[in-house]
């Protein structure tokens, strides 16, 4: 005697939710089946019929009748949950690892590694690998950071920040730096080219053939680079670069320069000539915060692209080079675009010194 399926009565909002999906072209095909099946039920189709047409078995047209009787359409669009394959490592052998990794520092060792740990804890490395990685821990990696104990750290960083967020009418704002010693460095051999499976190579040692300063000034509203390279970094090369920027920039527009604390931008002769050209205005960042000069962030992209891994015989190449990035810059340049405000970056910075008096 054959089993009679129970009837599927549907509501007209169920059916046009039903036929909705049934012709839906981004829904997924499992749902679309689904809803395939329950339509053809309502209609009195019995469910071999219904495995024929739709091509899948008898068990799973039953199946699916079945939950909807239960669930409705809701039950239509997930599938039941399944037990699922009990965890190979217990929560407490987690837990240890985790507690280890953040509390416990490795014998004989800075760090934990995959292996120390794994060979710790008695779990493969594989294991170590996958609770780090779901728990967000990086032993291996670490970040420098310094609070600054400038008396005068939240002047200097409203005047700052005011200057990136509302800058002044009628002015310039440029972040300028000298960025010092760039070696022109020469590998002893040469290094092998990329090709398919390999990195490109270099030596470890090279020969030295002198060094260059270059000071740098950013312009914070097109992104163009100020840039002259020069033996030294005295008092005398930082003045003759202020009077490079006073011949570039329009005479009709005050300029505000942000710099750092070095002596060289207070001595005595700066300050004379800088009451003699009123229209430059030089604001400093606070002790231990270059991250508060955008220049910086321009240092760092032309040391990756530019310097890093070439070779140099000269340090008349070497400024070549510099040149050469700079004068590509300023046809395409980048401008980078401060967002943090003087709250924002308090409110972290308060996070930071309470975490280091608690662990004192």
């Amino acid at each position: 005697m054959s089993r009679i399926a129970a009837p599927i009565l549907l509501s007209d909002q169920e059916r046009t939710t039903l036929q909705t999906w049934a012709r839906a072209r981004s829904q997924a095909q499992r749902v679309v089946q689904r809803a395939q099946i329950i339509l053809l039920a309502a209609d009195g189709v019995e469910s071999q019929v219904t495995a024929q047409r739709l091509r899948v078995s008898r068990p799973t047209v039953q199946l699916w009748r079945e939950r909807f009787l239960a669930l409705r359409t809701e039950g239509s669009q997930k599938d039941a949950p399944r037990p699922g394959r009990l965890p190979a490592i217990p929560d407490h052998k987690v837990a240890a690892i985790v507690e280890a990794t953040l509390h416990r520092q490795p014998p004989n060792a800075t760090h934990w590694s995959t292996r120390l740990m794994a060979k710790t804890q008695g779990v493969s490395e594989a294991t170590v690998r996958r609770i780090w990685k779901r728990h967000g821990l990086k032993p291996h990696r670490i970040s420098t950071f310094k609070v600054s104990l400038d008396p005068q750290f939240v002047q200097k960083l409203i005047d700052v920040v005011g200057l990136y967020l509302n800058p002044p009418d009628k002015a310039l704002v440029f972040c300028m730096d000298e960025k010092s010693q760039i070696q022109a460095l020469d590998r002893t051999q040469p290094g092998l080219p990329l090709k398919p499976g390999r990195c490109g190579t270099m030596t470890h040692d090279y020969k030295r053939h002198g060094t260059t300063t270059l000071f740098a000034a950013l312009n914070t509203l097109d992104g163009k680079v100020i840039g002259d390279c020069v033996p030294q970094h005295r008092h005398q090369e930082f003045i003759r670069f202020l009077k490079h920027i006073d011949q570039e920039t329009p005479r009709e527009f005050e300029l505000h320069l942000i710099r750092d604390n070095y002596a060289t931008h207070k001595h005595p002769t700066v300050k004379r000539w800088l009451r003699r050209n009123p229209r430059f205005h030089l604001h400093s960042t606070p002790t231990s915060s270059s991250w508060l000069n955008l220049v910086e962030r321009w240092f760092r992209d032309l040391t990756q692209q530019r310097l890093r891994r070439e070779s140099f015989h000269h340090v008349t190449e070497l400024i070549r080079a510099i040149s050469d990035y700079i004068d590509n810059n300023n046809q395409n340049p980048r401008v980078f675009v401060w967002s943090a405000s003087v709250e924002q970056i308090l409110t972290k910075i308060a996070k930071c010194k309470e975490a280091l008096d608690a662990l004192r």
